[in-house]
């Protein structure tokens, strides 16, 4: 297939070498203004792929887009122009809102939703560490996008473990469940995901858990609190060491994806009628923190 990788960050440049890998024919477009891209994954040999070649877009099979859900929209209209109806489009980031947004953008292309477990740090301008073996879940969006079954074949052959899951939303919801309770609190303390698991914070991850579960219930979405409870300390166990995206990005004073994680959940909440205290305070403190740079 003809596959384009819109933003080769650490996921994104995984995705697009092996991809490669498998035999497909695999450009990428970016922010860097070069006309190739050198990507290398642990010590496997660096290969050069295409960048920003408008060709390669407008030829591509499937758009794989992997940059933060913030920017999503915002990098999709830049390129709606060059994008073939027949395209099909792959949304892979943390967070949720971004496939309604889309579907309006982008009406009569395939549309499908992603979400991986595979472990990924960018090391320099080229290498990528696939820092944790995982899964990832694939499923369509819209009607022509369910018909695209055949995706998964592609993914698992260059990335295993693929699956396609019907009830994409399902697997969605649950993420953001864990990335409402691990993400918000890491960046606002700056600590480890592991250093959750300290008493002082369970008081508000049950909180959280407890919101969240009811605006799940609510989007048809069954889940108990004891269900994401342990989900959510399985996930804070399994990457004690390391940080969260939104840790990173408040560290480093960069735009979090807040307001697709809680924001989303806040949003949905108010759609039912439903009180979420702790999530909101959260939300705030977060864009406190974020407001602070700009005025700075």
């Amino acid at each position: 297939m003809n596959i384009v990788v819109l933003g080769p960050g650490a996921v994104g440049s995984l995705w697009a070498y092996s991809l490669h890998q498998a035999g497909h024919s695999v450009s990428v477009y970016s922010r860097r203004q070069s006309p190739f891209i050198p990507l290398q994954v642990d010590q496997h040999p660096i290969i050069s792929v295409q960048n920003n070649h408008l060709d390669s877009l407008r030829n591509a099979d499937l758009l794989l887009v992997t940059v933060k859900a913030p920017q999503v929209a915002q990098a999709l209209t830049s390129i709606k122009q060059e994008i073939d109806a027949d395209c099909i489009v792959v949304l892979m980031h943390n967070g949720m809102g971004t496939a309604e947004q889309i579907s309006q953008l982008l009406p009569n292309n395939p549309l499908l939703l992603a979400t991986t477990t595979h472990g990924a740090l960018r090391s320099s301008s080229e290498q990528v560490l696939h820092t944790g073996l995982g899964s990832t879940q694939i499923g369509g969006y819209n009607q022509t996008g369910m018909q695209c079954q055949f995706v998964t074949e592609v993914f698992h052959h260059a990335l295993a473990h693929v699956e396609w899951n019907s009830q994409i939303l399902n697997a969605l919801w649950n993420k953001l469940a864990i990335n409402c309770a691990i993400n918000p609190l890491t960046a606002i303390h700056q600590i480890y995901n592991g250093q959750l698991a300290e008493p002082h914070y369970a008081e508000a991850i049950h909180a959280i858990i407890g919101e969240v579960s009811q605006v799940m219930n609510a989007e048809g979405v069954e889940v108990t609190e004891q269900q994401l409870e342990a989900r959510i300390y399985h996930v804070i166990e399994a990457t004690a060491k390391n940080h969260s995206s939104m840790q990173q990005d408040i560290f480093h004073q960069r735009q979090s994806e807040i307001d697709f994680i809680t924001g989303y959940l806040l949003q949905k909440a108010q759609q039912h009628g439903i009180s979420t205290p702790t999530n909101s305070a959260l939300f705030k403190h977060i864009k406190q923190i974020e407001q602070s740079w700009i005025h700075e």
